[in-house]
């Protein structure tokens, strides 16, 4: 049994793309961290659990390195009536900022 070379691409870029994804859900799983910390630290509530990738890019770091910058997006509550909408900020594995919509308290 040989290997072609083509399927040696086609394992590699499918690899790849795994290690990708993988990456990805830790970076998101760090995301959401910040996220529930700065909402509990706000008296806030995040509303579904969850936080939304909204947008990526390549963008250089502080250490003048290529990095993934991603926006997620999340939904919050002071009240419990109304229903407001946040932004966190990641740079590689760090988080850049955290937005808040303006809420009523």
């Amino acid at each position: 049994m040989y290997i072609d070379l083509q399927d040696l691409f086609w394992l590699t870029l499918i690899s790849l793309f795994c290690l990708h994804w993988w990456h990805a859900q830790k970076v998101k799983e760090i995301a959401f961290k910040h996220t529930m910390r700065h909402c509990k630290e706000m008296d806030l509530q995040l509303l579904d659990g969850s936080i939304g990738l909204r947008a990526f890019w390549l963008k250089r770091g502080d250490d003048g390195r290529l990095h993934f910058w991603r926006s997620y997006v999340f939904e919050f509550t002071a009240t419990g009536d109304d229903r407001y909408k946040g932004r966190v900020v990641m740079l590689g594995q760090k988080v850049t900022n955290i937005q808040l919509d303006p809420h009523r308290i």
